[in-house]
């Protein structure tokens, strides 16, 4: 371990069971960084109002019985009670080196590796994907891709919309124009106008509607010859999310579905069940549950419908089924549903079900990480023009036409072939994309702006893989290979120093990201860490002539860490780092 929050954290909590007793312990140091040191311990105050005593007095017991004679050059207790820290500059060098010769940049695996189930993306067969699934497939992605890092086993989930009564109309529909048609192809092309298709004529064709109803009771009663055409169905429409998926780099696949229909069989056991054990209730007509603590706006009791008045299911009963599953047959530790925030209360009242039929083992955490929505410049839902939904396809095609616009402006070092240029152009493209979604906090709607997000100054994905190019650019210019740079790692400047220090946080951003689900995290370090990067080589030149040869060594050793770092963090957010701009 070389984070140095980590660290002194564990140094004051050993401080606080030594001055207070062990039932201190476990308590929070209340570790931040501060402008008059490195970092400030913070517990004092809240510990001195518990005990009733003064907040210096606590902080000064706290730094008597502190051993940190190792790492800290400096200790002081300041205003009403902080306890400053200043770490040794030796000991940062030191810890840098360390994670400069550890392939994984000394971020251990957990101690602790949990089964973690991350529901994301979740389309609808049949239907395009359009700009509200690009927040849950690019954020469900990230999670997925940390908490592996981290040593934890991730089962995907594409909890895909592949069942329900759309489905008689739209088999109809493939039956109508041919399974080999190149109507049938739209489903990988544009499954949007299959899609409308289908629906104009259910809308007018009364001899359609019917056979369509029809085809939906043949489907649920498991009919072979429907099933086949379903599946064909499924298969054409996943041709569709394979070219999505590849574009955007996401790591889900086939294996990965988990679909509606998957929990068809469970759905009658589910409701009887919650039924026997007095969960559920008859309720004018229909089979409810009534968790406690859910009310209307006259104080009425909340239902989750578990079975409609016609015998139907619901996607309430699906999410139980679901939660059944994952607690009896995946055994997870973790589930957490990368879904829109507007879902909240179904899944807060489904999540509660749930837990009353005691489905939830204690211990296991069900999460909603709940996805804020997209606005355009205007502050309103994103659409387009005409009112319409924007299809994510269109969305990332307009975001690498923008890359490439963008990189006819820069100033290249050398020249690219069409076949590199294209590459990269779709890396930064989509990158921009994908790292300005992410770098927002996922609960937050935020403007989809591709004026911002494609620029090459501020907390955007073109910076960042701008700011990997350009270390490896010192490397070409000096005739470096990075994995040859064994240094000694050494801090004499104050924007070294700062650089190794913001480097050595790398593992806790990762920790905190994974624990919370929540990449944005990991954003903001990265970028704090390239923007330390800018300043280090605006002041610390690295190739030039006058730099003595163990300064050279020292500065290449702390260029190779921090494109290692920057590297390793955006493959976590999913987010390509080209070797050229």
């Amino acid at each position: 371990m070389s984070d140095p929050q980590l660290i002194l954290a564990a140094r004051v909590q050993a401080a606080l069971a030594a001055a207070f007793g062990p039932e201190y312990a476990d308590a929070d140091p209340v570790i931040r960084p501060s402008q008059f040191a490195d970092f400030q311990a913070n517990v004092a105050l809240p510990l001195a109002k518990r005990m009733g005593r003064k907040p210096r007095d606590v902080a000064g017991e706290i730094v008597a019985r502190l051993d940190v004679a190792d790492v800290c050059e400096g200790i002081e207790v300041s205003g009403p009670g902080f306890v400053n820290l200043t770490l040794k500059e030796e000991w940062i060098a030191a810890q840098a080196q360390a994670m400069h010769g550890d392939e994984r940049l000394a971020v251990g695996t957990t101690d602790e590796p949990q089964k973690v189930v991350v529901e994301y993306s979740s389309p609808n067969v049949a239907k395009e994907m359009h700009v509200g699934h690009l927040r849950t497939t690019i954020v469900g992605d990230a999670i997925a891709r940390i908490l592996e890092f981290l040593g934890h086993s991730v089962v995907r989930d594409n909890h895909l919309g592949d069942w329900g009564t759309p489905f008689g109309m739209l088999i109809e529909h493939l039956l109508d124009v041919g399974e080999d048609s190149a109507e049938a192809r739209l489903l990988e092309t544009d499954p949007n106008s299959f899609y409308q298709a289908a629906r104009v004529k259910f809308d007018t064709d009364p001899a359609f509607t019917e056979r369509a109803r029809e085809r939906v009771v043949r489907l649920q009663g498991g009919d072979p010859d429907t099933l086949e055409h379903w599946r064909k169905l499924v298969e054409l429409s996943k041709e569709y999310l394979h070219r999505i998926y590849g574009r955007l780099g996401v790591s889900l696949t086939d294996a990965d579905i988990r679909g509606e229909s998957f929990y068809n069989d469970l759905l009658a056991t589910t409701a009887s069940e919650l039924e026997e054990k007095g969960v559920a209730v008859i309720s004018d007509g229909a089979l409810c549950a009534f968790p406690p603590g859910f009310t209307g706006r006259e104080g009425e009791p909340l239902p989750v419908i578990i079975r409609k008045r016609d015998g139907g299911y619901n996607y309430s009963t699906t999410d139980l089924a679901t939660i059944r599953y994952r607690a009896d047959d995946l055994k997870v530790d973790r589930a957490i549903y990368v879904v829109g925030a507007a879902q909240g209360l179904h899944f807060q009242m489904a999540f509660a079900v749930a837990r009353m039929a005691g489905w939830v083992p204690e211990g296991m955490r069900l999460e909603h990480a709940q996805i804020g929505n997209v606005l355009g410049t205007d502050g309103k839902i994103l659409r387009t023009r005409a009112g319409g939904t924007i299809k994510l396809s269109e969305l990332i095609d307009e975001g690498v036409d923008r890359a490439g616009h963008e990189f006819e402006k820069i100033e290249h070092d050398e020249p690219f072939d069409d076949r590199a240029r294209q590459t990269i152009v779709e890396a930064v493209g989509v990158g921009a994309v994908k790292y300005a979604d992410l770098s927002v906090a996922l609960d937050s709607e935020y403007v989809f702006d591709f004026d911002r997000m494609i620029s090459f100054k501020g907390n955007t994905g073109p910076y960042l893989q701008y700011a990997t190019a350009r270390i490896r650019s010192i490397f070409r210019k000096g005739g470096v290979d990075p994995a040859n740079t064994p240094g000694p790692i050494a801090v004499g400047t104050a924007a070294e120093r700062a650089l190794a220090l913001r480097l050595l946080g790398f593992g806790g951003a990762v920790a905190l990201a994974g624990e919370t689900a929540e990449p944005h995290r990991l954003c903001a370090y990265v970028f704090e860490l390239a923007s330390a990067f800018t300043t280090f080589y605006e002041n610390c030149p690295v190739l030039r002539d006058d730099v003595e040869p163990d300064v050279r060594a020292s500065r290449l050793a702390l260029c190779s860490l921090t494109l290692r770092t920057l590297v390793q963090g955006l493959d976590l957010l999913g987010v390509t780092a080209p070797d050229r701009m």
